[in-house]
Formats: structure tokens, sequence, C-alpha cells
């Protein structure tokens, strides 16, 4: 059962998800029917679901209704179902905070924070305090969990991590310098925590792999920010031979839309690790060709069935439309937490924490089918990442080449003792 508020306080204005949503998770199954006497298992979940960015929380909450659904029509835990209850935060990291301490209030068991890191860092200082058992599902910037400070027993990462993106794209930057010639960079990234953090991480290892190259400038949107003809300029004059962004959603979107006036993608290698998710490679209207991406979502990568079959199944599920990143990462939480919830056999916070510490399952997402929540820093590991090129049909990404977990994990380790967290 999912019920979603746009904002106001306590229960009022909750509303069904979508037409005959609200009954699906209890009705008509025998084994619910059993355990109709216990309470659901109640997870509320802050997101964006209004805005420039909305398909960030609608995309999420699509994806955790769908994997939701399966488990309630099994017939839940031992007969008791999940009940989801989503609230739009319209970007606003207070308003993501407010509906976390008003959701934990009314007494949900677990929080899947759906924001992105701006409004994450505020949802992760609430349940600091709470103790709510808590899943961050899109929050990307490495220091959420990297950072010994920022870790506790109750808050987990089940997305992907900013520093595990940077050492791959930076190993595939890497021949791509060393076959071209690409000594000139600038970056354009967006000025928040995620965006900085990100970028930083990404050069790093551009240079620890290729040490000559040189940035030679840097200019930081803001998020959300609707025009980028400042930025764009900035590039222009700055006649570099590649180009690093983390942008994102509706901003990667606009930015393409705008640089691509000026012809900045004939002029430069563009490498955009954010690009290969539908909701942007589909809202482009002309979608560049040979713009270097790391994988974010695609139903061909990893080239597994079961991924496949993901893709497929939420476009049917949801009227054509495709998943994003952040499906992928919202269903790996709801599996998680499913395995958790099976393991202990109820809802104690404690005891769903301890079980989710180290735990594997498997995984359509995995690179090798399957993914595991790090126990030392409470955080996914694991998960299909590859580097390639734009192509303006499907399957949109070319020639991708897989990142190797094994070195990935090893300059994690020496990054994180360079920063004094390890």
């Amino acid at each position: 059962m999912s019920k979603t508020d746009r904002g106001g306080p306590g229960r009022r204005g909750l509303l069904a998800l979508s037409a005959g949503l609200g009954a699906v998770a209890i009705a008509g199954f025998p084994m619910i029917a059993r355990g109709q006497g216990q309470r659901p298992i109640r997870i509320g979940m802050p997101t964006i679901l209004s805005g420039r960015v909305a398909q960030l929380g609608i995309s999420s909450r699509d994806a955790v209704m769908m994997e939701v659904e399966k488990f309630n029509a099994a017939g839940g835990l031992d007969g008791r179902p999940i009940e989801v209850i989503v609230r739009d935060s319209r970007g606003v990291p207070a308003e993501a905070a407010r509906l976390a301490r008003e959701m934990i209030s009314e007494g949900v068991d677990i929080l899947f924070d759906g924001e992105p890191s701006s409004g994450g860092f505020a949802v992760h200082e609430v349940v600091r305090e709470t103790g709510t058992l808590t899943l961050h599902i899109n929050t990307e910037t490495s220091s959420m969990s990297a950072d010994p400070k920022q870790r506790f027993w109750n808050a987990f990462r089940v997305a992907r991590q900013g520093i595990h993106d940077s050492i791959a794209g930076g190993v595939y930057a890497a021949e791509i310098v060393k076959a071209k010639n690409l000594r000139r960079w600038m970056t354009v990234s967006p000025d928040y925590a995620y965006g900085r953090d990100t970028t930083a991480e990404f050069i790093e290892y551009l240079k620890y792999f290729t040490p000559d190259v040189q940035v030679v400038g840097e200019t930081w949107p803001k998020l959300f920010q609707p025009d980028y003809t400042e930025n764009v300029t900035r590039l222009a004059q700055g006649r570099p031979q590649a180009v690093y962004s983390c942008l994102w959603a509706g901003d990667l979107v606009a930015f393409v839309e705008q640089a691509a006036l000026y012809g900045l993608f004939s002029q430069a290698e563009y490498f955009a690790v954010n690009m290969a998710d539908y909701t942007t490679l589909k809202q482009i209207k002309q979608l560049p060709r040979g713009v270097h991406s790391g994988n974010r979502y695609l139903s061909s990568y990893p080239p597994q069935p079961t991924n496949a079959a993901f893709g497929r199944d939420y476009s049917k599920r949801y009227n054509n439309t495709y998943p994003t990143n952040w499906s992928w990462q919202s269903a790996t939480a709801v599996h998680l937490t499913i395995a958790a919830l099976k393991k202990v056999g109820g809802t104690d916070p404690r005891k769903l924490a301890e079980a989710l510490r180290g735990l594997t399952i498997d995984s359509p997402f995995g690179a090798d089918g399957k993914v595991t929540m790090r126990a030392e820093d409470q955080t996914l590991v694991g998960y299909a990442i590859g580097w390639g090129t734009t192509i303006p049909a499907e399957p949109y990404v070319n020639g991708i080449k897989t990142a190797d977990w094994n070195q990935i994990t090893q300059l994690e380790q020496e990054w994180k003792k360079g920063k004094g967290w390890a």
C-alpha cells in the first residue's frame, strides 16, 4: 500500500498513488488475510515529486512500489504487508527534514530517504538524532558513508557512490586521453556537495592515471538553474580539449541542449558521468553522438536477463516509461530490506541493522549478479559500473567497458587513508 502526501502536517491529505494501488498491498491474498490483525510494516519516504527533477522522486517511488507489490502479493512477512508513505519535499532540504520528522512521529518502522545529496544530509541529521533505521536511496556524495563522522548504526546507503564512479571514470578517461592526446580539461558541475566532491574525485583519478593533464578552467552552475548561457560561454572561451560534468537529470538536459546550440560537442570530448539514464537520453531532443558516460540505468547493462526483465516489467507497469538510476537503487533498497526482514522475522531496528551489515543478495544490477551492503561503512558495493559512448538510438550507449571492483576497492581504501578516514 502506498500513500502520497504533498506535504501537509500529520496524516492529512494522504492519497492513493494511483487507481487501484491503494488496495493492492492487502486485498486478495490469502496469506495477507491471515495477518490482517497485525500492523503493516510502514516505510516512510521523503523525496522530490514536483519541479524540474520530479522524475527523481517519481521513478524512485515507482520502483519501490513495484517491488513492494510483489512482496505483498506473495504474502508479506508472515501475513504482514508493507505500506509505503511518500511525501513531496519539492527539492527543499529543510522540507525533507521536516517530512522525515513528521513520518517518524507517525510511527514508520523504516525510512527510505529518497532525496539527492542536498536533502539527504538534512535527513541524515534527523535520523542520527532519532535512531530510525534509514536507507539512503539516492544520495551519492562520497562523504555520506566514507567519512567516519557521518556514520552511525542506523543509516545505510543503497546508492552508488561518487568515489566509485570517479575511479572507474578516471581509468576509462585515461585511456581516451592517451589515445587522443587530450591535455586541456575544463569542468562544468552543479554547485553543491555532490557536484563539488565528485568532480574533485574524478579529476584526482584522471591525474592519477595521466599526471600531465591540466584543468584550465571550471564553471559551477547552481542546482536547478534554468539558464546555462554563462557556463556555456565560459567553456567556449576556455577552448578545452575535454570537459567533465556531473550535471544530472533536467539540469543535464538543459545544459546539453544549450551547449549544442554553440556546437560545443564538436569542439571537445565530453565526459558526462550521468548521461546514460533514460530520463536524460530520451528527453534531449538531439542526443549528441560520442559523449562518454558512465551507466546510470540501461536495460542492456549489465547484460544479464534479470536486468532486462526489470526494465521490461517497469515499462509495462508504468505505461511505457523507463527505469532510471534512482529506480534500480530504490528497487535494491526494497530487496535488501525484505531480505533483512525475513532474516529477523520482525521490525526491531537494531536487529534489522545487524542483518543488513555485510548482507549479500542476488541482484539484476550487480556486476556479477550480486550486490553487498559493505559492513565497514554501510554502503552498497558490487553494483555494475561501466563507461561507453552515446549514440542517438537504442541501446543509446555503445562499447561499454566494465570497471574492475578489485581496483575500485584498492584505490578507494588508499583515498580514505589519504583523508584520514580509514
